[in-house]
């Protein structure tokens, strides 16, 4: 079959791979479309957490495709095959279905980076209703279902903060009330908090780095703060007497950590509101043999969410 096949650690390339043969409580899926994350560039790379995968193997850690005659979004394929085929083998105990009239794109923005957003929101930061809330590197897929996912749980204000103008302006499409650029104020720590009229109770913080050490400084009293990821550096210098002073609370988010019945409740939320319209994702569908150029995509920042398509 057709595949994104790792042969050696770096870009996986097009190629063919044997077919996946199904075992006990295990099952075959034709893929339709798979995403491409920033996990996938590391696994690839050689430079996961959880080690270097052995080779070959197809790359890929989530996609929709077909099932006994239905739609299902899967995450955890049985290893070596990856959802970066035609085919993929997995457990069908650990696939959900994808609702009628929700694009394969989208279906799949809503797994990893949708999953993820809407559970720092919900099961950690525990977002109240009227509360404001800072997203930073909003202008990412993750950023954008977070802000439109905030404002379905009803937060008072979000602040979309990003680099990019062009994100920026599509996360105030999408209902943010404020934007900041991340890059431009001399006092970003300031330039926050003004956007957000002076209150921020709960941060998303998928950058780390000196974006989140303004943060802790813009934070109000009592603020929840949710670490998901170190796009802007794996450390970051903070003050201790902003985080004891205002009583701040700081703590992580992992999706391995998290059990699979919280996952699976998250996306069926997600899925249900993408499908009735109130959240949406751009997507950007390149067919399987340029996984080259999904992977330089991916690396400038796409602001859209990156599919292959076997």
């Amino acid at each position: 079959m057709k595949a994104a096949v790792l042969r050696e650690y770096g870009v996986p390339r097009a190629d063919e791979f044997q077919e996946p043969e199904a075992g006990p409580e295990q099952a075959v899926v034709e893929v339709l479309a798979a995403g491409v994350n920033p996990v996938d560039v590391a696994i690839s790379a050689g430079r996961y957490y959880a080690g270097k995968p052995p080779l070959p193997c197809v790359a890929g850690r989530e996609g929709v495709g077909m099932l006994a005659g239905r739609r299902v979004y899967f995450d955890a394929p049985i290893f070596p095959y990856g959802s970066m085929a035609e085919r993929v083998l997995i457990d069908p105990q650990a696939a959900y279905p994808v609702p009628d009239g929700l694009k394969d794109g989208v279906a799949v923005a809503l797994g990893i980076s949708g999953v993820t957003a809407w559970l720092a929101l919900t099961a950690r930061a525990q977002l109240k209703e009227g509360e404001h809330v800072l997203i930073l590197g909003a202008s990412g897929v993750l950023g954008q279902i977070a802000v439109q996912g905030a404002k379905l749980l009803g937060a008072g204000r979000v602040v979309a903060a990003a680099r990019s103008p062009e994100g920026l302006a599509r996360c105030l499409e999408l209902g943010a009330d404020a934007a900041v650029r991340l890059d431009e104020p001399p006092d970003l720590a300031a330039a926050l908090a003004e956007a957000a009229q002076g209150r921020i109770d709960v941060v998303l913080d998928p950058l780390f780095g000196a974006p989140f050490a303004a943060a802790v400084n813009a934070a109000s009293f009592g603020a929840r703060l949710v670490q998901i990821g170190a796009g802007a550096g794996a450390e970051a210098t903070l003050e201790s007497a902003a985080i004891r002073g205002k009583m701040l609370v700081i703590m992580g988010y992992a999706s391995m950590a998290t059990p699979a019945e919280v996952k699976r409740a998250a996306y069926l939320q997600l899925a249900e509101a993408a499908a009735d319209g109130g959240l949406t994702v751009d997507v950007d569908a390149l067919p399987l043999e340029q996984v080259g150029e999904a992977w330089k995509r991916l690396a400038a920042g796409s602001h859209r969410k990156i599919v292959l398509v076997p």
